[in-house]
């Protein structure tokens, strides 16, 4: 089992972030997911709005990992539930894949909270618990994937700062919205702060 974990400040408010959080996919910066469709979507007596969808992802695994695995599938299926809280100011999601179960189990919770010390900042804080089964390599491969989530994630950072700041019409590669964003000045692109956690050891990104 491997444990991956990330703490990422967005230098915008919470409902701005929420907004792009919610509309994240379909992203060109992160082509993995290849389809969502909103199994249930309902609010409660507290006004908390509760989403359930499914996500039809590419994991695009390495040769040598479907060889490890026995597989030569990579479209995988992934479910996923979120509540969003406008009183407390908190979304929180959980996601688990359904498909290749047998081999691999990647269970992910992120919480969107307000900055402590800044409204005008949204902390996101991440974990993944990825689990490689009865196969031999198991630590290799989870490490693997584990930085293949990091990856992914910093993709999606990038995907909600560029909705959170209304660019977000046309992508022409992932360069091309990043320096969008530099010279119209959006605000928060220089603001970033991202520390990733895998096992025990800390990254900066």
């Amino acid at each position: 089992m491997k444990i991956w974990s990330s703490e990422h400040v967005f230098g915008h408010p919470w409902d701005t972030v929420i907004k792009a959080a919610m509309r994240k996919y379909p992203n060109p910066m992160n082509p993995c997911v290849v389809g969502v469709d909103v199994l249930n979507r309902s609010l409660d007596n507290q006004g908390r709005l509760h989403s359930h969808r499914l996500l039809s992802t590419e994991w695009g695994l390495p040769s040598i990992v479907k060889a490890i695995l026995g597989t030569s599938r990579t479209l995988t299926y992934i479910e996923e539930h979120s509540v969003v809280d406008p009183v407390e100011k908190k979304m929180e999601l959980c996601s688990t894949n359904i498909t290749l179960t047998n081999l691999v189990s990647v269970d992910e919770r992120l919480v969107y909270t307000p900055h402590p010390e800044n409204p005008e900042k949204t902390v996101l804080t991440q974990e993944a618990i990825i689990t490689v089964k009865g196969i031999s390599l198991s630590s290799y491969l989870e490490s693997l994937m584990a930085n293949t989530i990091s990856s992914n994630a910093r993709k999606v950072f990038k995907a909600v700062y560029a909705d959170s700041c209304s660019c977000l019409v046309v992508y022409k590669g992932q360069q091309q919205v990043l320096d969008t964003l530099r010279r119209s000045g959006c605000p928060g692109v220089g603001d970033q702060q991202t520390k990733h956690r895998i096992g025990g050891a800390e990254v900066n990104a």
